[in-house]
């Protein structure tokens, strides 16, 4: 016979594998990033913009799933470091736009080995890899409005 607080056990929850995980990956994330002077947030946004560039905080922000007040000092950071530049935008001083610079650009190679190095960390075949990567991005799509 089940127990209404069954639903209360840590081990029912979706939220708590899908929380240790990301924990735990960017845990190992961590000496690779290391390596190359760059916290976990940093780096994802350094990946969006060796995709795109250029873009504006909020752009970056719905990219990434954060707000402009987690992202401002995170870009204030990669700017010290001369990774990006950030300016207001010309036709609405609202807006700060984000570029990438050269050096910034050339950090890429540095990075390049970063996806295989984690892949070593753990062991999931390509196929559970695209299955996982499919039916997280279907539950991101449903809990953010």
């Amino acid at each position: 016979m089940s127990d209404k607080y069954d639903v209360l056990k840590l081990e029912n929850q979706l939220c708590f594998p899908l929380y240790a995980c990301s924990k735990e990956i960017v845990r190992k994330y961590k000496p690779f990033l290391d390596e190359i002077d760059l916290t976990y947030t940093q780096y994802i946004s350094m990946m969006v913009l060796w995709e795109h560039k250029a873009m504006n905080v909020k752009q970056m922000g719905e990219y990434l799933y954060l707000d402009s007040g987690t992202l401002t000092p995170v870009l204030k950071k990669l700017e010290q470091k001369g990774y990006v530049t950030r300016q207001r935008d010309e036709s609405d001083e609202r807006i700060l736009n984000v570029t990438i610079t050269e050096k910034g650009e050339k950090l890429k190679e540095k990075a390049v080995m970063i996806p295989m190095k984690m892949g070593s960390c753990f062991t999931i075949s390509q196929e559970e890899a695209k299955l996982l990567s499919k039916v997280l991005h279907n539950i991101l799509e449903q809990v953010t409005d």
